[in-house]
C-alpha cells in the first residue's frame, strides 16, 4: 500500500514540475524491467523509509498543490507537455492518463482495505473511456479474431455499457455502442471485473464465475488472455 501511495505522490510531483529525486535504485528490484519502470520506481524507492504520517502529509500537500495547479490551468488541451514518463504528449492525453492511474490505484487501496466504492466516479468514467479505445486492438491484433466477426462486451454494474468490436473482411477493427445481431461471441461481466482484468489486477482463471461467455469460447479465451493493457 505504501508503494502505491508513493507512486501517486511521485508522479503528481512530476506533473507539478518538481525536480526528480537523485537516487540510485537497488540492484535486486527484479520487477523493474524497463527504463520507464525504472523511472517510476525511483519515486517509490526514495520514499520506502518514510513513516506513514510523513507519507500521508506529503500526499495531502501534493493534492493541495495539484488541485491549485489544475484550477489555474490556462493551456489548451492540445498543448504539448512533458509526461511523468519523460515523453512529450498533449495535455489532454496526460491528464486522462493521470486520472486513469490515480483511480486505478485508488481501487487497489480500496481492495486492500476492504472498502469498495467510487466505481462510477468521474475517474471511473475516464478509465472506462480509455479502456474502451484499446478493445479493437485486443480483439483484432492480440486475439486474432477472424474476418467478418463481431465481439460484444456487455458490462454491468455501477458503470454499465455495451460495446461491439467489428472485424471487416480485411481484418480491420472498429468499435461502436450498437447491438450486433448474431455476434461471434459475447462477453458479459461486471465493471469491477472488467477494469481489474484490463489493469492486470487479476487473471482470467480467477474470475471465470464473474464472466458469462456466449458463442466462440476459443476466441473469448484468447481475448481474455490478452486483456491486460497496463504494465
Amino acid at each position: 500500500m505504501r508503494d502505491v501511495v508513493s507512486h501517486v505522490i511521485g508522479l503528481e510531483c512530476e506533473m507539478l514540475g518538481d525536480p526528480r529525486p537523485i537516487h540510485t535504485l537497488p540492484r535486486d528490484l527484479y520487477h523493474v524491467r524497463s527504463e520507464s519502470a525504472r523511472r517510476m520506481e525511483v519515486q517509490v524507492d526514495v520514499r520506502r523509509h518514510h513513516t506513514a504520517p510523513e507519507m500521508l502529509g506529503e500526499l495531502e500537500y501534493t493534492v493541495i498543490r495539484r488541485s491549485r495547479q489544475l484550477r489555474n490551468e490556462s493551456r489548451q488541451p492540445d498543448a504539448v507537455v512533458r509526461s511523468p514518463l519523460g515523453e512529450d504528449r498533449s495535455l489532454e492525453f496526460v491528464l486522462q492518463q493521470r486520472a486513469f492511474d490515480v483511480w486505478a490505484h485508488e481501487q487497489d487501496l480500496r481492495r486492500a482495505l476492504g472498502k469498495p466504492g467510487n466505481l462510477d466516479s468521474p475517474g471511473a468514467q475516464v478509465t472506462r473511456d480509455l479502456l474502451v479505445t484499446v478493445l479493437p486492438g485486443i480483439v483484432a491484433k492480440r486475439a486474432q479474431a477472424p474476418a467478418d466477426s463481431a465481439v460484444v462486451f456487455d458490462v454491468s454494474g455501477p458503470l454499465e455499457f455495451l460495446r461491439t468490436v467489428r472485424i471487416d473482411a480485411e481484418g480491420n477493427a472498429t468499435i461502436d455502442g450498437s447491438v450486433s445481431l448474431g455476434p461471434t461471441v459475447t462477453l458479459a461481466l461486471d465493471w469491477d471485473t472488467f477494469h481489474r482484468l484490463a489493469c492486470g489486477r487479476v487473471r482470467p482463471a480467477a474470475v471465470t464465475e464473474q464472466i458469462k461467455i456466449d458463442g466462440d469460447a476459443g476466441l473469448a479465451a484468447a481475448i481474455l488472455d490478452h486483456f491486460a493493457v497496463t504494465p
